[in-house]
């Protein structure tokens, strides 16, 4: 169920309008949202494509590429795999790009595979600059810099692993999930920290509000990576969450993600993803 450029505070608002209620408000706007996506107008489109850098780093396991910036833990659990990649910063934006999914492929060198095929790679850590070292020696992520830091497997599927660097093209691309977004919590009884994960489209996050079964619309602040806060008591109420694409600026809410008695260290999957 996504509404458009629809933020809590706008539904709180026209809750009190004479005349309209709550609960017809909100259904009319999930009548909308349910025909945009019905009509294909909510779906993010590939970009074009543009010239960055690539390297990789861990083995041929990708098990050292684990965790990273977008705190996403076990990249086999959580379903990203091995078809990862760091971001260099220009990039990267401060996590807000966690998630998001890209084609690429090698060009103009004697490493690049015949026919020039293409890695689809999801972002799920930093590459973070080395000032000790040329941009050009080393230096790979500098900004303003634009550069993969590929998982072993994910650039072995583009070019021979010896060269080390190689030049790409690359382009945004949706991120196709087959299920809904997924939420891990950490925190206690007066913090709550999620992690979201499995992000379909865009595959980013610009904001998140939760709401408990008997509390309002509560703004959480983006912690690090993709994870966002909430310094509020929410234990015993079923939560919700109101999540806002970075890139696209849509909204969709996730009613009722978890149960009353929710517990930290667990996740939670929502019914509902972007596309």
């Amino acid at each position: 169920m996504e509404s458009n450029k629809t933020g809590p505070q706008f539904l709180d608002q026209h809750r009190a309008m004479a005349g309209f209620s709550w609960s017809l408000l909100f259904t009319a706007l999930t009548m909308i949202a349910n025909a945009k996506y019905a009509a294909g107008l909510a779906s993010f489109q590939p970009t074009l494509w543009s010239f960055a850098y690539a390297t990789f780093y861990g083995d041929g396991t990708a098990s050292n590429d684990m965790g990273g910036a977008c705190g996403y833990g076990n990249l086999y659990t959580n379903g990203y795999g091995t078809d990862t990649a760091a971001l260099s910063s220009t990039l990267f934006k401060n996590g807000f790009a966690c998630g998001t999914c890209y084609q690429i492929r090698c060009i103009g060198s004697k490493a690049c595979y015949r026919g020039y095929p293409i890695a689809t790679v999801t972002a799920t850590n930093l590459c973070p600059p080395n000032w000790s070292k040329d941009s050009n020696n080393g230096g790979w992520c500098n900004p303003p810099r634009t550069h993969f830091d590929m998982s072993k497997p994910a650039f072995m599927k583009i070019a021979y692993w010896k060269a080390g660097i190689v030049p790409v093209m690359y382009r945004r691309v949706p991120c196709v999930k087959k299920s809904g977004i997924r939420f891990t919590f950490q925190g206690n009884g007066y913090w709550l920290l999620a992690y979201v994960m499995n992000v379909g489209g865009g595959g980013d996050i610009a904001g998140m509000w939760v709401r408990g079964s008997r509390s309002g619309w509560i703004r959480m602040s983006h912690n690090w990576g993709a994870s966002y806060q909430a310094f509020a008591s929410l234990g015993g109420q079923s939560l919700s969450f109101l999540i806002t694409s970075y890139t696209t600026k849509q909204s969709i809410i996730a009613w009722n993600v978890a149960p009353s008695n929710w517990n930290v260290g667990l996740t939670y999957q929502a019914s509902v993803n972007f596309h």
